[in-house]
């Protein structure tokens, strides 16, 4: 069993473990994920994993506290089997947008779900543009942080031409923007704005020359869509010619359909790092881009310990 890979999902991302495993051409493995009456999750591997190199994809998006303990019993389920080695494969990392104590008396929930994790025996984390790079520190465990940068390019290479601006929605999104505008031979602007609680902001001006051109903001991920639609509207006054939006993971909870919807944004491109759900999914506005090949080789690497940086450059 030393050199057997073994892929498995909980409830969270199926359709994208089904592509992974297809790129890996190997069938997903056998795993029930199910609750009992009162709401708590049973997880019962249903085929052999003692001495295998395991990995369970599963992002935490909503409902982010079910996919996060499905993860954690599941682990603890293939730990007590005997797997060799168990991978974490999280697309979209919950929980981290609490990094660091920006006020007393606050969490660092990023720790807590990196602990979480190493506790029930995760010995090796595959992720997707963490929202912050310095989460990787909070493991005591390889890290491989993942980007969506290859995919998201080729999708803005191929649909638009020179006329574009790249803009990042905050100060926080300038160095990832930045290396977007570089390689795609570019301008960059910035949105200045002001938050004033979570999921709440006021974008108040634009740094940069937009007038007349084609401006796509950049950001990691869109939650409620306030950000990007107060964004767009700025970038529309400041003479902008279209906007577009672009993100690797589109959480769009709340009235984020409704605010794209009513927005100035033409396009929303995100991934499928986290699936889209409800109203999301009739709305026109958003395409999806699969990682599932990303995703896919780089599993493939670690199994084999290539290199998966190698990938990037």
């Amino acid at each position: 069993m030393l050199n057997v890979i073994k892929v498995f999902t909980g409830n969270a991302t199926p359709k994208l473990t089904e592509d992974i495993c297809d790129y890996l051409k190997i069938p997903v493995s056998k795993a029930e994920v199910r609750r009992f009456s009162d709401g708590e999750i049973f997880v019962e591997i249903g085929e052999n994993v003692r001495g295998a190199d395991v990995y369970i994809v599963q992002s935490t998006c909503p409902p982010v506290n079910d996919h996060l303990m499905e993860l954690v019993i599941m682990v603890d389920a293939l730990r007590r089997a005997s797997a060799r080695r168990i991978t974490a494969v999280v697309p979209y990392y919950g929980y981290a947008r609490q990094d660091r104590k920006v006020a007393p008396r606050v969490p660092i929930t990023a720790k807590v779900v990196a602990e979480m994790m190493m506790a029930v025996g995760v010995r090796r984390v595959l992720t997707m543009d963490l929202h912050a790079g310095q989460i990787q520190g909070f493991f005591n465990i390889p890290v491989d942080n993942l980007f969506a940068a290859p995919i998201l390019l080729e999708y803005i290479k191929t649909q638009f031409s020179d006329n574009v601006v790249m803009v990042s929605p905050d100060a926080g999104g300038v160095e990832r923007t930045r290396a977007f505008a570089k390689r795609l031979n570019a301008q960059l602007a910035i949105i200045d704005k002001r938050r004033e609680r979570a999921n709440v902001c006021q974008a108040m001006s634009v740094i940069g020359e937009v007038a007349g051109k084609v401006a796509i903001l950049l950001d990691d991920m869109v939650d409620t869509a306030g950000t990007l639609c107060s964004a767009a509207d700025i970038l529309v006054e400041a003479g902008a010619k279209e906007v577009y939006a672009c993100c690797s993971h589109g959480v769009l909870s709340g009235p984020a359909i409704e605010r794209i919807n009513n927005s100035q944004i033409k396009k929303l491109v995100v991934t499928n790092s986290v699936p889209l759900r409800g109203a999301a999914v009739d709305c026109d506005k958003i395409i999806v881009l699969s990682i599932s090949e990303l995703l896919g080789e780089a599993i493939s690497r670690i199994h084999s310990d290539d290199s998966v940086s190698s990938l990037f450059v």
